[in-house]
């Protein structure tokens, strides 16, 4: 049943008017134009009723019911509903302002829980390469400076350690920035083939220690433009060959190949590793994400721990996403759409 004031008083005027009339003519017994005493008594408490509750209730919800909506809907970036003139508009009001808080209360949550592991991950970290240099160079300054060859093993050593840390550092910068669109996306027709060539020429050294094969796929033709920031894309697949060259044993393959559609190019980087279980396949491209239990770095493993995650903002940012289908022991197809561009004379 809809509430408003009108019919609350409307309810008031015809209670107090029956104990009138009870009262006066059961009760005291007393001779009346009872016509009159109805009208009266049941036009004046309506009038009061409705007067006291305007002013003193209904007024007051109205104004509650519209600050609600406004904070509402401009936490939800929607238009401002109507100040409601019934119980039931402020009992809704008050029903979505508290699921907003209990959504907002979630989320500060689920931040503050991620902010906590992502402190520790970062920590872990920089604490390896740190630790490792340091190590390295307090072995030194103990004495082992003054033999040349373990000199020249433990400078390289600590270069290599942070080599790493400058990586890891650079990574972090880069990923922050697209995290707060501080980096901006330069979009041109560019050739993916050559893109692809490019990044194979890249990392040819990686994949030989590995004995591992970059090819290209049936699909990869010469002339396969797309439009995107060139550079950035560039990172994209060399983050997903880095990871198929980590994550695949040796003698293994990756492998890059084009679906081309319609109006969009798909770009496959597959390989033929360790494959990625299920129950991982939503959370890889969070930062310094472990699909190994121990969270100790892999020598084997390589990388900062960011790739995919900076893969995944950079496609966000050219309106893309980055998917995957693994199967363990046969290995991941990581796959992302570009829009296709028009030929580069």
């Amino acid at each position: 049943m809809k509430t408003n004031s009108r019919i609350l008083s409307l309810c008031i005027a015809v209670l107090v008017t029956l104990i009138t009339v009870i009262l006066l003519r059961w009760i005291l017994v007393i001779e009346a134009p009872w016509i009159k005493v109805v009208s009266i008594t049941f036009t004046c408490t309506f009038i009061v009723s409705l007067v006291l509750l305007e002013l003193l209730l209904f007024n007051e919800i109205r104004k509650i019911t519209s600050l609600l909506n406004q904070s509402t809907s401009q936490s939800t970036e929607s238009a401002p509903p109507l100040p409601g003139h019934k119980m039931e508009d402020f009992e809704q009001a008050l029903k979505s302002y508290s699921e907003l808080k209990q959504l907002e209360i979630d989320q500060l949550k689920s931040m503050a829980a991620y902010r906590r592991e992502f402190l520790a991950d970062i920590s872990h970290e920089l604490k390896t390469p740190i630790f490792a240099a340091q190590g390295f160079v307090h072995t030194l300054l103990d004495g082992a400076i003054n033999d040349d060859n373990v000199k020249m093993r433990f400078l390289k050593k600590a270069a290599k350690s942070l080599d790493g840390l400058d990586a890891l550092v650079q990574d972090l910068l880069v990923l922050s920035k697209l995290e707060t669109g501080q980096i901006t996306m330069d979009i041109q027709n560019f050739n993916m083939f050559e893109l692809t060539l490019e990044v194979f020429e890249q990392l040819e050294n990686k994949a030989a220690k590995k004995d591992i094969k970059l090819a290209l796929g049936s699909g990869a033709y010469k002339n396969i433009i797309v439009r995107g920031d060139r550079h950035r894309i560039s990172q994209v697949v060399r983050n997903l060959v880095l990871n198929g060259i980590y994550y695949t044993d040796e003698n293994g393959r990756v492998t890059v190949d084009f679906e081309v559609k319609s109006d969009k190019v798909v770009v496959h980087v597959t390989d033929n590793g360790k494959g990625i279980p299920t129950e991982h396949l939503d959370r890889i491209f969070q930062r310094f994400y472990r699909v190994e239990k121990s969270r100790g770095r892999s020598h084997n493993r390589g990388g900062t721990g960011l790739g995919l995650a900076i893969v995944k903002h950079i496609l966000e940012q050219h309106q893309s996403q980055i998917k995957v289908k693994s199967n363990i022991n046969k290995g991941s197809d990581f796959y992302f759409e570009l829009p296709k561009g028009k030929l580069i004379n």
